[in-house]
Protein backbone atom coordinates (compact mmCIF):
# COMPACT_ATOMS: atom_id res chain seq x y z
CA UNK A 1 0.00 0.00 0.00
CA UNK A 2 1.14 3.29 -1.00
CA UNK A 3 1.79 6.51 1.36
CA UNK A 4 -0.71 8.30 -0.49
CA UNK A 5 -3.07 5.26 -0.13
CA UNK A 6 -2.10 5.00 4.06
CA UNK A 7 -3.44 8.52 4.30
CA UNK A 8 -6.54 8.70 2.39
CA UNK A 9 -7.96 5.92 4.96
CA UNK A 10 -9.90 7.90 7.68
CA UNK A 11 -8.03 7.44 10.93
CA UNK A 12 -4.67 7.80 9.43
CA UNK A 13 -5.79 10.78 7.92
CA UNK A 14 -7.20 12.47 11.09
CA UNK A 15 -4.53 11.55 13.27
CA UNK A 16 -2.14 13.12 10.83
CA UNK A 17 -4.52 16.41 10.38
CA UNK A 18 -5.07 16.80 14.01
CA UNK A 19 -1.03 16.26 15.05
CA UNK A 20 -0.25 19.00 12.55
CA UNK A 21 -2.52 21.36 13.82
CA UNK A 22 -1.98 20.77 17.53
CA UNK A 23 1.41 19.77 17.91
CA UNK A 24 3.11 23.40 16.25
CA UNK A 25 0.47 25.78 18.61
CA UNK A 26 1.54 23.80 21.00
CA UNK A 27 5.30 25.04 20.47
CA UNK A 28 4.11 28.38 20.07
CA UNK A 29 1.51 28.24 23.09
CA UNK A 30 4.66 27.28 25.07
CA UNK A 31 6.94 30.08 23.53
CA UNK A 32 4.22 32.93 23.78
CA UNK A 33 2.96 32.20 27.20
CA UNK A 34 3.76 35.08 28.83
CA UNK A 35 2.29 37.14 25.59
CA UNK A 36 -0.92 35.47 25.73
CA UNK A 37 -3.14 37.77 28.16
CA UNK A 38 -0.85 40.40 28.21
CA UNK A 39 0.33 41.89 24.73
CA UNK A 40 -2.52 40.74 22.49
CA UNK A 41 -5.29 41.38 24.10
CA UNK A 42 -8.55 43.08 22.18
CA UNK A 43 -12.13 43.97 23.78
CA UNK A 44 -13.80 40.91 23.98
CA UNK A 45 -11.30 39.40 26.71
CA UNK A 46 -12.10 42.76 28.86
CA UNK A 47 -15.98 42.14 27.69
CA UNK A 48 -15.28 38.72 29.25
CA UNK A 49 -13.59 39.18 32.24
CA UNK A 50 -16.12 41.98 33.58
CA UNK A 51 -18.87 39.47 33.21
CA UNK A 52 -17.48 37.08 35.29
CA UNK A 53 -16.50 39.26 37.73
CA UNK A 54 -19.81 41.83 37.85
CA UNK A 55 -22.38 40.09 35.43
CA UNK A 56 -22.23 43.30 32.99
CA UNK A 57 -21.08 42.55 29.36
CA UNK A 58 -19.13 45.64 28.88
CA UNK A 59 -15.83 47.58 29.64
CA UNK A 60 -17.52 48.59 33.03
CA UNK A 61 -19.33 46.79 36.25
CA UNK A 62 -22.80 48.14 36.01
CA UNK A 63 -22.56 49.73 32.55
CA UNK A 64 -23.47 47.31 29.85
CA UNK A 65 -22.14 48.36 26.03
CA UNK A 66 -22.74 46.78 22.49
CA UNK A 67 -19.50 47.76 21.11
CA UNK A 68 -17.99 44.91 19.66
CA UNK A 69 -18.94 41.39 18.67
CA UNK A 70 -20.67 39.21 21.24
CA UNK A 71 -19.67 35.59 20.25
CA UNK A 72 -15.62 35.98 20.90
CA UNK A 73 -16.19 37.18 24.53
CA UNK A 74 -19.28 34.88 25.18
CA UNK A 75 -16.23 31.98 23.84
CA UNK A 76 -14.17 33.69 26.85
CA UNK A 77 -16.57 33.73 29.63
CA UNK A 78 -17.19 29.85 30.44
CA UNK A 79 -13.09 29.86 29.74
CA UNK A 80 -12.15 32.42 32.65
CA UNK A 81 -15.01 31.47 34.51
CA UNK A 82 -14.13 27.77 35.05
CA UNK A 83 -10.24 28.20 34.85
CA UNK A 84 -9.53 31.89 35.69
CA UNK A 85 -8.15 33.82 32.94
CA UNK A 86 -5.55 31.63 32.24
CA UNK A 87 -3.04 31.94 29.52
CA UNK A 88 -2.79 27.98 29.26
CA UNK A 89 -6.54 27.92 29.27
CA UNK A 90 -7.05 30.31 26.55
CA UNK A 91 -4.53 28.52 24.49
CA UNK A 92 -5.76 25.13 25.13
CA UNK A 93 -8.98 25.36 24.10
CA UNK A 94 -8.26 28.04 20.85
CA UNK A 95 -5.69 24.88 19.93
CA UNK A 96 -8.79 22.76 19.69
CA UNK A 97 -10.60 25.42 18.09
CA UNK A 98 -8.24 25.23 15.16
CA UNK A 99 -7.80 21.43 15.00
CA UNK A 100 -11.89 21.38 14.77
CA UNK A 101 -11.33 23.72 11.82
CA UNK A 102 -8.71 21.17 10.52
CA UNK A 103 -10.76 18.53 10.68
CA UNK A 104 -13.57 20.41 8.86
CA UNK A 105 -11.54 21.47 5.98
CA UNK A 106 -10.57 17.50 5.90
CA UNK A 107 -13.89 16.77 5.54
CA UNK A 108 -14.43 19.38 2.92
CA UNK A 109 -11.47 17.89 1.10
CA UNK A 110 -12.61 14.74 1.10
CA UNK A 111 -15.46 15.06 -0.41
CA UNK A 112 -13.77 15.95 -3.91
CA UNK A 113 -10.43 15.30 -3.24
CA UNK A 114 -9.94 11.90 -1.31
CA UNK A 115 -6.71 11.73 -2.38
CA UNK A 116 -5.65 14.86 -1.06
CA UNK A 117 -7.67 15.51 1.43
CA UNK A 118 -4.85 15.02 4.41
CA UNK A 119 -2.84 16.74 2.31
CA UNK A 120 -4.77 19.66 1.80
CA UNK A 121 -6.10 19.89 5.19
CA UNK A 122 -2.51 20.24 7.16
CA UNK A 123 -1.32 22.37 4.09
CA UNK A 124 -4.09 24.96 5.82
CA UNK A 125 -3.90 24.20 9.18
CA UNK A 126 0.11 25.39 8.77
CA UNK A 127 -0.48 28.45 7.24
CA UNK A 128 2.30 30.26 9.23
CA UNK A 129 0.12 33.09 10.15
CA UNK A 130 -2.17 30.99 12.00
CA UNK A 131 0.17 29.00 13.94
CA UNK A 132 1.05 31.95 15.86
CA UNK A 133 -2.70 33.71 15.60
CA UNK A 134 -4.28 31.00 16.78
CA UNK A 135 -3.38 30.33 20.54
CA UNK A 136 -3.12 34.55 21.37
CA UNK A 137 -6.64 36.22 22.02
CA UNK A 138 -8.09 36.52 19.18
CA UNK A 139 -11.68 36.66 17.57
CA UNK A 140 -10.63 35.34 14.38
CA UNK A 141 -10.39 32.26 15.69
CA UNK A 142 -14.06 31.02 15.44
CA UNK A 143 -14.80 33.05 12.47
CA UNK A 144 -12.10 29.77 10.63
CA UNK A 145 -14.20 27.23 12.44
CA UNK A 146 -17.71 28.73 11.60
CA UNK A 147 -16.78 29.51 7.91
CA UNK A 148 -15.27 25.94 7.64
CA UNK A 149 -18.49 24.37 8.92
CA UNK A 150 -20.87 26.51 6.69
CA UNK A 151 -19.15 25.95 3.99
CA UNK A 152 -19.58 22.13 4.92
CA UNK A 153 -23.43 22.78 5.66
CA UNK A 154 -23.85 24.81 2.09
CA UNK A 155 -22.69 21.98 0.15
CA UNK A 156 -24.64 19.48 1.66
CA UNK A 157 -27.90 21.51 1.36
CA UNK A 158 -27.28 22.08 -2.62
CA UNK A 159 -26.00 18.46 -3.43
CA UNK A 160 -29.00 16.97 -1.30
CA UNK A 161 -32.42 17.55 -0.18
CA UNK A 162 -32.10 18.00 2.97
CA UNK A 163 -33.74 20.39 4.81
CA UNK A 164 -31.68 19.74 8.18
CA UNK A 165 -28.59 21.16 5.94
CA UNK A 166 -30.44 24.39 4.98
CA UNK A 167 -31.43 25.00 8.76
CA UNK A 168 -27.78 24.30 9.64
CA UNK A 169 -26.81 27.01 7.08
CA UNK A 170 -29.08 29.48 8.68
CA UNK A 171 -27.50 28.84 11.74
CA UNK A 172 -23.92 29.18 10.79
CA UNK A 173 -24.83 32.67 9.05
CA UNK A 174 -26.23 33.69 12.18
CA UNK A 175 -23.81 32.65 14.27
CA UNK A 176 -21.10 34.35 11.83
CA UNK A 177 -22.90 36.90 12.07
CA UNK A 178 -22.48 37.72 16.03
CA UNK A 179 -18.70 37.09 15.55
CA UNK A 180 -18.03 39.30 12.80
CA UNK A 181 -20.82 42.16 11.82
CA UNK A 182 -18.96 42.37 8.33
CA UNK A 183 -20.97 39.16 7.62
CA UNK A 184 -24.44 40.98 8.21
CA UNK A 185 -25.29 40.88 4.35
CA UNK A 186 -23.97 37.36 3.78
CA UNK A 187 -27.11 35.61 4.66
CA UNK A 188 -28.93 37.15 1.12
CA UNK A 189 -25.89 35.97 -1.17
CA UNK A 190 -26.25 32.45 0.92
CA UNK A 191 -29.53 32.55 0.23
CA UNK A 192 -29.63 33.65 -3.16
CA UNK A 193 -26.99 30.92 -4.10
CA UNK A 194 -28.80 28.06 -2.49
CA UNK A 195 -31.98 29.03 -4.54
CA UNK A 196 -30.25 28.92 -7.58
CA UNK A 197 -28.16 25.66 -6.93
CA UNK A 198 -30.13 23.83 -4.32
CA UNK A 199 -32.25 20.77 -4.79
CA UNK A 200 -34.98 21.07 -2.04
CA UNK A 201 -37.84 23.13 -2.88
CA UNK A 202 -34.96 26.30 -3.67
CA UNK A 203 -37.00 29.49 -2.75
CA UNK A 204 -38.55 27.83 0.54
CA UNK A 205 -34.73 27.13 1.39
CA UNK A 206 -33.43 30.28 0.97
CA UNK A 207 -36.45 31.61 2.98
CA UNK A 208 -35.50 29.72 5.88
CA UNK A 209 -31.88 30.55 5.68
CA UNK A 210 -32.58 34.16 6.02
CA UNK A 211 -35.30 33.42 8.54
CA UNK A 212 -32.87 31.05 10.90
CA UNK A 213 -30.01 33.58 10.49
CA UNK A 214 -32.20 36.15 11.18
CA UNK A 215 -33.86 34.12 14.56
CA UNK A 216 -30.05 33.47 15.67
CA UNK A 217 -29.14 37.42 16.01
CA UNK A 218 -32.61 38.99 17.29
CA UNK A 219 -31.64 37.93 21.10
CA UNK A 220 -28.58 40.58 20.58
CA UNK A 221 -30.34 43.26 19.09
CA UNK A 222 -32.87 42.87 21.44
CA UNK A 223 -30.79 43.00 24.17
CA UNK A 224 -28.79 46.23 22.89
CA UNK A 225 -32.31 47.85 22.39
CA UNK A 226 -32.82 46.72 26.11
CA UNK A 227 -29.63 47.64 27.26
CA UNK A 228 -27.91 50.71 25.33
CA UNK A 229 -31.23 52.01 23.86
CA UNK A 230 -30.93 51.10 20.00
CA UNK A 231 -31.83 47.51 18.34
CA UNK A 232 -28.49 47.50 16.57
CA UNK A 233 -25.53 44.20 15.78
CA UNK A 234 -22.66 47.07 17.13
CA UNK A 235 -22.77 50.75 18.54
CA UNK A 236 -18.98 50.79 17.14
CA UNK A 237 -19.87 52.86 14.41
CA UNK A 238 -16.23 54.72 15.40
CA UNK A 239 -14.40 51.99 13.84
CA UNK A 240 -16.65 52.37 10.59
CA UNK A 241 -15.60 55.95 10.42
CA UNK A 242 -11.57 55.39 10.98
CA UNK A 243 -11.68 53.40 8.11
CA UNK A 244 -13.86 56.31 6.04
CA UNK A 245 -12.63 59.72 5.77
CA UNK A 246 -10.05 62.04 4.46
CA UNK A 247 -7.37 60.90 6.79
CA UNK A 248 -7.77 57.47 6.68
CA UNK A 249 -5.62 56.63 3.37
CA UNK A 250 -2.48 58.64 4.40
CA UNK A 251 -2.21 56.86 7.64
CA UNK A 252 -2.45 53.62 6.49
CA UNK A 253 0.04 54.63 3.44
CA UNK A 254 2.11 55.68 6.72
CA UNK A 255 2.47 52.12 8.00
CA UNK A 256 0.04 52.76 10.83
CA UNK A 257 -3.34 51.21 11.57
CA UNK A 258 -7.23 52.90 11.36
CA UNK A 259 -6.84 53.05 14.98
CA UNK A 260 -4.09 56.15 14.90
CA UNK A 261 -6.38 57.88 12.59
CA UNK A 262 -6.73 61.59 13.89
CA UNK A 263 -9.81 62.15 15.52
CA UNK A 264 -10.74 65.69 16.65
CA UNK A 265 -10.74 67.00 20.42
CA UNK A 266 -14.33 67.91 19.87
CA UNK A 267 -15.21 64.06 19.50
CA UNK A 268 -17.00 62.65 22.42
CA UNK A 269 -14.80 59.59 24.56
CA UNK A 270 -15.85 56.17 23.61
CA UNK A 271 -17.02 53.59 26.21
CA UNK A 272 -13.64 52.11 25.77
CA UNK A 273 -12.18 55.60 26.69
CA UNK A 274 -14.70 55.81 29.49
CA UNK A 275 -13.10 52.85 31.55
CA UNK A 276 -9.70 53.77 30.69
CA UNK A 277 -10.48 57.71 32.34
CA UNK A 278 -12.20 55.86 34.91
CA UNK A 279 -9.06 53.81 36.40
CA UNK A 280 -6.48 56.38 35.25
CA UNK A 281 -8.33 59.63 36.71
CA UNK A 282 -11.65 57.51 39.05
CA UNK A 283 -13.33 60.15 36.80
CA UNK A 284 -16.91 58.35 35.33
CA UNK A 285 -17.68 60.58 31.93
CA UNK A 286 -21.40 59.88 30.97
CA UNK A 287 -21.29 57.81 27.26
CA UNK A 288 -24.36 57.92 25.34
CA UNK A 289 -23.07 54.74 22.50
CA UNK A 290 -26.40 54.66 20.04
CA UNK A 291 -25.97 59.13 19.62
CA UNK A 292 -22.21 58.30 18.93
CA UNK A 293 -22.75 55.31 17.03
CA UNK A 294 -25.41 57.50 14.44
CA UNK A 295 -22.99 60.22 14.48
CA UNK A 296 -19.84 58.33 13.55
CA UNK A 297 -22.41 56.05 10.57
CA UNK A 298 -23.46 60.32 9.53
CA UNK A 299 -20.06 60.81 9.01
CA UNK A 300 -18.97 57.90 7.16
CA UNK A 301 -22.14 58.41 4.77
CA UNK A 302 -21.18 61.96 4.25
CA UNK A 303 -17.59 61.06 3.39
CA UNK A 304 -18.65 58.31 0.87
CA UNK A 305 -20.77 61.27 -0.52
CA UNK A 306 -18.46 64.10 -0.78
CA UNK A 307 -15.23 62.36 -1.73
CA UNK A 308 -16.03 59.32 -3.93
CA UNK A 309 -12.25 59.85 -5.35
CA UNK A 310 -10.50 59.14 -2.14
CA UNK A 311 -12.92 56.48 -1.25
CA UNK A 312 -12.19 54.67 -4.67
CA UNK A 313 -8.44 55.07 -3.42
CA UNK A 314 -9.36 53.39 -0.10
CA UNK A 315 -10.91 50.55 -1.75
CA UNK A 316 -7.97 49.64 -4.04
CA UNK A 317 -5.70 50.43 -0.45
CA UNK A 318 -8.14 47.62 1.08
CA UNK A 319 -7.98 45.10 -1.39
CA UNK A 320 -4.25 45.38 -1.97
CA UNK A 321 -3.71 45.23 1.95
CA UNK A 322 -6.05 42.26 2.26
CA UNK A 323 -4.96 40.30 -0.47
CA UNK A 324 -0.75 41.07 0.05
CA UNK A 325 1.12 37.74 0.58
CA UNK A 326 3.19 39.31 3.07
CA UNK A 327 1.56 40.18 6.46
CA UNK A 328 0.60 43.76 7.14
CA UNK A 329 2.72 45.17 9.28
CA UNK A 330 2.10 48.33 11.03
CA UNK A 331 4.41 50.28 13.27
CA UNK A 332 2.75 49.33 16.40
CA UNK A 333 2.73 45.66 15.25
CA UNK A 334 4.15 43.41 18.01
CA UNK A 335 7.01 41.99 17.61
CA UNK A 336 8.62 44.80 15.68
CA UNK A 337 12.23 44.56 14.69
CA UNK A 338 12.18 40.73 15.71
CA UNK A 339 12.40 37.54 14.36
CA UNK A 340 8.70 38.41 13.68
CA UNK A 341 9.26 40.82 10.96
CA UNK A 342 10.97 38.17 9.07
CA UNK A 343 8.36 35.70 9.51
CA UNK A 344 5.66 38.27 8.44
CA UNK A 345 7.73 39.54 5.17
CA UNK A 346 9.80 36.01 4.16
CA UNK A 347 8.17 33.19 5.59
CA UNK A 348 4.62 34.14 4.99
CA UNK A 349 4.92 34.65 1.09
CA UNK A 350 6.75 31.72 0.77
CA UNK A 351 3.62 30.07 1.93
CA UNK A 352 1.14 32.40 0.37
CA UNK A 353 2.33 33.31 -2.76
CA UNK A 354 2.38 29.28 -4.20
CA UNK A 355 -1.30 29.01 -3.10
CA UNK A 356 -2.57 31.58 -4.91
CA UNK A 357 -1.27 30.14 -8.56
CA UNK A 358 -1.89 26.40 -7.48
CA UNK A 359 -5.47 28.18 -6.28
CA UNK A 360 -6.35 29.44 -9.43
CA UNK A 361 -5.20 26.25 -11.45
CA UNK A 362 -7.62 24.02 -9.12
CA UNK A 363 -10.69 26.74 -9.65
CA UNK A 364 -10.92 24.04 -13.10
CA UNK A 365 -10.47 20.71 -11.70
CA UNK A 366 -12.90 21.72 -8.22
CA UNK A 367 -16.82 20.80 -8.58
CA UNK A 368 -18.59 23.91 -9.76
CA UNK A 369 -20.52 24.16 -6.57
CA UNK A 370 -17.54 24.65 -3.83
CA UNK A 371 -15.64 26.53 -6.77
CA UNK A 372 -19.41 28.94 -6.45
CA UNK A 373 -18.95 28.71 -2.79
CA UNK A 374 -15.72 29.61 -2.28
CA UNK A 375 -15.78 32.09 -4.85
CA UNK A 376 -18.67 34.02 -3.12
CA UNK A 377 -17.19 33.98 0.30
CA UNK A 378 -13.57 35.17 -1.07
CA UNK A 379 -15.80 37.98 -2.79
CA UNK A 380 -17.85 39.30 -0.63
CA UNK A 381 -14.89 39.22 2.11
CA UNK A 382 -13.00 41.34 -0.53
CA UNK A 383 -15.93 43.71 -0.52
CA UNK A 384 -16.49 44.02 2.85
CA UNK A 385 -12.89 44.94 2.93
CA UNK A 386 -13.35 47.85 0.60
CA UNK A 387 -16.13 48.71 2.79
CA UNK A 388 -14.38 48.79 5.78
CA UNK A 389 -10.75 48.23 5.97
CA UNK A 390 -8.44 45.23 4.61
CA UNK A 391 -5.12 43.58 6.35
CA UNK A 392 -3.98 40.15 6.77
CA UNK A 393 -5.79 38.82 9.62
CA UNK A 394 -9.02 39.48 7.95
CA UNK A 395 -7.89 36.87 5.02
CA UNK A 396 -6.50 34.15 6.94
CA UNK A 397 -9.59 32.93 7.87
CA UNK A 398 -10.53 32.33 4.45
CA UNK A 399 -7.00 30.97 3.00
CA UNK A 400 -8.35 27.25 3.91
CA UNK A 401 -11.07 28.26 0.77
CA UNK A 402 -7.93 28.77 -1.37
CA UNK A 403 -5.68 25.51 -0.08
CA UNK A 404 -8.74 23.81 -0.83
CA UNK A 405 -9.39 24.96 -4.61
CA UNK A 406 -5.49 24.14 -5.32
CA UNK A 407 -6.24 20.57 -3.48
CA UNK A 408 -8.10 20.23 -7.11
CA UNK A 409 -5.44 20.94 -8.62
CA UNK A 410 -3.38 18.17 -6.12
CA UNK A 411 -5.66 15.37 -6.75
CA UNK A 412 -5.80 15.91 -10.32
CA UNK A 413 -2.12 15.27 -10.43
CA UNK A 414 -2.52 11.80 -8.02
CA UNK A 415 -4.83 10.83 -10.31
CA UNK A 416 -3.17 11.31 -13.38
CA UNK A 417 -0.60 9.67 -11.60
CA UNK A 418 -1.94 6.80 -10.82
CA UNK A 419 -3.92 6.36 -13.75
CA UNK A 420 -0.20 6.74 -15.25
CA UNK A 421 1.05 3.85 -13.24
CA UNK A 422 -1.85 1.56 -13.88
CA UNK A 423 -1.08 2.30 -17.27
CA UNK A 424 2.22 0.84 -17.58
CA UNK A 425 1.68 -1.99 -15.56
Amino acid sequence: MSFVDRVRRPFTGWVIVLAAAVLPRLVVLLIERGNILTAYTEKSDTFASTFVSSGTFGFLPGHPSGSTQPLYAAFLIPIYWAFGRSWFAVGILQTAVAAATALLVYKIGSRFAPRAAALVAVVATLNPYLIWHDVHVNREILDQVVLAALVLAILVAVERSSPLATGAVGVLLGVSILGNTRLTALPFVIAAFVAWRGKWRPYLSAAMILAIAAACVTPWVARNEVSIGCATLTTDGRALWKANNVNTYRTLAQGKWIDDVFQPKSFPPSAQDQARILHRRHVLIPVNECSQMHMFEHLTFTFWRNHPVEKLKLMGQATQLLWDPRVHETQGRPGRGTWQDTARSVVEPVYVIPLYVVAAVGLFFVPAAFAWVAGLLLAYNTAAAMLFAGTTRYRVPYDFLLVLLAGGAIERVLRSKRFGSEART
